[in-house]
This record gives C-alpha cells, structure tokens and sequence, in this order.
C-alpha cells in the first residue's frame, strides 16, 4: 500500500519512478523482512522466554533433551515482518497477492493454535492430527474454489518438468489435486524442521527459486522465450517470495546452531503450506516435487515408516522424518544440516535448469 501512495507522486519527484521495477521492491522487501527479524527477533525472544514459550520436545528424542524449554513460536515475527514488508513494497491491486496472504496467515492460524495447545497441556501432541487436517483442508477447499472460479480456462492444465507444453487438463480434478498439495506441501515442511537452521535454510533455497520463476512467469518477454506460461501480475508474488527469503535469513540468525528460538509449526505450516499456493499459481505444480524434494524426502520417509509398521510390524528407519534416521547413526547436528541444505540447493538448480531443458 505505501507503494500505491508513493509511486503517483513519481510526477512531482521523479527518483520514485523506481518503485515501477519489481527487482527494486523485491530487493528492499527482502531488506525489510531481514532488517525487521533481526532488529526485533531479540526482543520477540525474550518475550517467549518470559511467557514460557517454550519447545517440548518428543521423549523419543533423547538427544535432544537440552533443547527443552527453548522458546519456540518464533514463526509470529517471520510472519509479521513478511506482512509489514507487503505492506511497504507490494501491489494490493493484484488478487493473487491477496489469496497468498489470506492462505500465509490462515495456515500460520492453524500452526498456532497446534503451538498453543503443545504449550499449555506440556505436550508435544497439540492440535490431534484430525482437527489440524480438518484446518489445513478448509483452507485449500477456500484457495482452490477461489482460483478455480477466477482463473482463466487454462488454470487447470498441468505442466510437467522438460516437456514445453502442458500435459494434461484435469478440469474440476484441479480442485482435489491442489487440495492434496496443498496440504501435503504444510506438512511435508512441517516435517522437515527437527534440527537446528535446517528449515531456515532450505526455505531460503525453495524460495530464491519460486522467486525467479514467479519474475520469470509474470514477464510476457521472458516466459515467451523460455516456453513456459505467462502468468499476468505472477511478478508481485516475486516480491512476497524474496520478502519470505529475507524474513528466513534472518531467523536462521537466531536458529542456527545452538538455536535460540524455534519457529514452530505457526512458522512452518503457514510457510509450507503457501510455497504449494504459489507454484500453484504459476503452474509449476509438479516441478514443486523436486523445488521442495528434501521436504519430499522427509514426507515420504515418514510414509514409508508408518505403512512398514503397520503392516508388518517392522521400522524400515531408526528414527522419521529421516533427518533424524541419520541423528540414530551417530551424524552430527551440524553435519546432517549441511548435507540436506546441499540437497536443497541442488534440487533449486535442477528445478531451475527445466526451463531450457524442455
């Protein structure tokens, strides 16, 4: 909003005409949201400590007992620095800025209400696991029934990675589709925060990389030449992509090791589960599976246990989601971090290379 005050002044002070270019916003949105979490992510931190805002942490763990009682929740100040810095830099004109906020905050909602009750009962149990899919799927009906009836007649088709044209028109099928991805994108991330900066950082690499393809889908040049569709207005949510970029930078100067703040499933579930709303928006839905692949790595390793178990009474890893299989082995913390911060980026260069392999 301050964008749409400042910008028609451009005719009495010509410098702001640079508030047109998106690469301006999107770098001073990300600027912001660092600037904003490392101001103030001490003071939010003290004031969970204060509020016994602290991590309960699974008795199955045991080596992770002296991270017990760090506060946790600290997802509130990623998600409040992002919101300012849309406020600052961000076109509201656009709808799809709108129904990413809506579906950021509406999933952050639910997270806390999940942090909430862990924290009250001294449990790590929360929300049960049917009233938060209950939560996580009304939200998805809500943004998917709102994409499907505003978009175009092309909103439904699927893309696949290294073929140029779209594969399939699912039709109304689109609908359940991105139900399911949604929701399972919240909790594959979800999943994925167990160890010190680990989330932090392959957020960072999820999101630089639905940043340029967010710029890239949105520029009628750029999305011509590469093959891929153009997206009108995509380049705004660049913007909201490299704010939540910054705002993770900034929190992993307090998470990483030895963390001194846990960003929660209030962090977590709304950051995961609005990845999945962007890529849906400019239909990169299955190249979300290799953008996000250590999440799906995770997601799937918890699957795989929990179907092994029950059906044949039998573990396939010592520990799900699988980070902590390599804790069970002996790896250190920081090792384990750092090996799947360069899966992560090595699957945004793969994603990325599809643009010209196709």
């Amino acid at each position: 909003m301050f964008y749409e005050f400042v910008y028609p002044l451009v005719r009495y002070f010509t410098p702001f005409n640079v508030f047109q270019y998106l690469s301006f916003r999107g770098a001073y949105a990300a600027i912001t949201t660092l600037f904003l979490c490392y101001i103030f992510g001490p003071r939010v931190i003290e004031a969970l400590r204060r509020l016994k805002v602290g991590q309960v942490v699974r008795e199955e763990l045991p080596g992770h007992s002296s991270k017990a009682g760090t506060p946790t929740m600290g997802g509130i100040f990623v998600i409040i620095s992002i919101l300012i810095s849309m406020f600052l830099w961000t076109d509201f004109r656009s709808p799809m800025i709108w129904i990413t906020l809506g579906s950021f905050v509406a999933f952050g909602f639910v997270g806390f209400l999940d942090d909430y009750l862990k924290i009250t009962k001294k449990s790590s149990g929360g929300l049960s696991p049917k009233k938060k899919l209950i939560g996580q799927f009304l939200i998805s009906l809500a943004v998917m029934l709102f994409l499907y009836f505003t978009g175009n007649e092309e909103i439904s088709v699927i893309y696949i990675p290294f073929f140029k044209d779209p594969v399939i028109n699912l039709g109304f099928l689109w609908i359940p589709f991105g139900i399911l991805l949604i929701m399972g994108t919240s909790n594959a991330v979800n999943f994925g925060d167990g160890l010190d900066g680990l989330l932090a950082g392959l957020l960072i690499f999820a999101f630089v990389t639905l940043a340029i393809l967010a710029y890239l889908s949105g520029h009628a040049e750029f999305s011509s030449y590469l093959g891929i569709p153009f997206i009108s207005g995509a380049g705004e949510l660049m913007i909201f992509c490299v704010a939540v970029t910054g705002a993770c930078v900034g929190f992993l100067w307090f998470n990483s090791h030895p963390a001194e703040v846990f960003i929660g499933d209030v962090g977590s579930l709304s950051l995961g589960g609005v990845m999945a709303v962007i890529a849906l928006i400019i239909k990169k839905e299955i190249l979300l599976f290799i953008i996000g692949g250590v999440f799906v790595i995770e997601i799937v390793s918890v699957i795989i246990q929990v179907t092994s178990f029950k059906k044949r009474g039998k573990r396939v890893f010592l520990k799900t989601p699988i980070h902590h299989h390599f804790e069970e082995l002996g790896w250190a913390e920081s090792k384990i971090v750092t090996r799947f911060w360069i899966l992560g980026g090595l699957f945004a260069v793969i994603a990325l290379s599809t643009l010209k392999i196709q």
